[in-house]
């Protein structure tokens, strides 16, 4: 066995998705120099790309399709190949097979499903915490279905071995594309295939079984500049009276008087609340509004627009 073939046959048992046994040859044509005169420069054959460019087994689209339950949505392992298939590789299949087909890429697929998954969380987390600011509620979003945690869920369904991508550089038309934002396609484009495949409603569940499932802490989303403002201003939006405070207890045990002050907000049940000390006025404002905004409807009493029956044919 030659160099060209040991390199070729090393590189690919390095890779968990190349197969030797479902290539038709071993090693490429292109891969051995032939007719080559004495003069000539010798040809550099990159296994590492070539090992990258192949297709994953059957076998191998057909166990991932079983593991994350869609085994009986898609029809065939090529719309599995395809959900893994992110547009960048298609520079990388016409320089290695250059007399092949392209093969089908999930961009359409990728955008739907971003799409589709932006509407169930704005949804999810809009129904959640229904007095969420604005802003607030963005970065929710962005943290239940953002690239992050697109890419992080790909990691854990095992989409590493089937990715088939190739890193671009920035250019003047199109940004960098990097392993994460490749991994990040996968999830999107498999949920706009329950969509296609089921409905409107199966891809919500779908959405919900891998997305919501997960807790997201909105405790360090919401911050305030001015929490006196803030607070006056959540009350008056939703017709509450506005904010009084008054002197609770004295410190007897001191030779300076400590005060301490109560607040009561209208934003929440009871009598006023103890303060620890007058200069931390602030702090008990900031609580009332977060303790306000963060407050969760249960989720079973959750009303959602995509899981009503109506929307099972759409």
């Amino acid at each position: 066995m030659g160099y060209a073939q040991r390199k070729v046959a090393s590189t690919a048992a390095k890779l968990a998705h190349v197969s030797s046994q479902h290539l038709k040859s071993l090693p490429p044509k292109h891969a051995i120099a032939s007719g080559r005169s004495a003069n000539a420069a010798p040809a550099v054959f990159d296994a590492q790309s070539w090992a990258s460019s192949q297709p994953p087994p059957r076998s191998t689209l057909a166990a991932f399709a079983h593991r994350i339950g869609l085994a009986n949505v898609v029809p065939s392992t090529e719309v599995i190949q395809q959900a893994c298939t992110h547009p960048s590789f298609i520079q990388l299949h016409t320089r290695q097979h250059p007399d092949q087909p392209l093969p089908a890429t999930n961009a359409s697929l990728s955008t739907l499903g971003n799409s589709l998954l932006g509407l169930f969380a704005t949804e999810y987390v809009n129904s959640s915490f229904p007095h969420l600011p604005t802003r607030v509620m963005k970065a929710a979003v962005s943290a239940h279905v953002g690239p992050t945690t697109c890419a992080n869920l790909a990691r854990e369904l095992g989409v590493t071995p089937i990715l088939r991508w190739q890193r671009t550089p920035t250019s003047a038309a199109n940004a960098a594309v990097l392993h994460t934002d490749a991994l990040a396609s996968v999830p999107r484009a498999l949920t706009a295939l329950v969509y296609q495949y089921r409905s409107l409603r199966s891809a919500r569940r779908f959405a919900e079984k891998f997305f919501f499932s997960r807790e997201v802490d909105l405790r360090g989303m919401i911050k305030f500049r001015d929490p006196k403002q803030t607070l006056l201003e959540t009350v008056a939006k939703f017709g509450r009276e506005r904010p009084i405070s008054r002197y609770v207890a004295v410190s007897k045990c001191s030779t300076h008087k400590l005060g301490k002050a109560g607040l009561h907000s209208g934003l929440q049940p009871g009598s006023y609340r103890p303060l620890y000390t007058l200069s931390s006025r602030p702090v008990q404002q900031r609580h009332s509004c977060r303790k306000f905004y963060h407050l969760a409807r249960p989720k079973q009493t959750l009303s959602l627009t995509s899981s009503h029956p109506c929307c099972r044919f759409v």
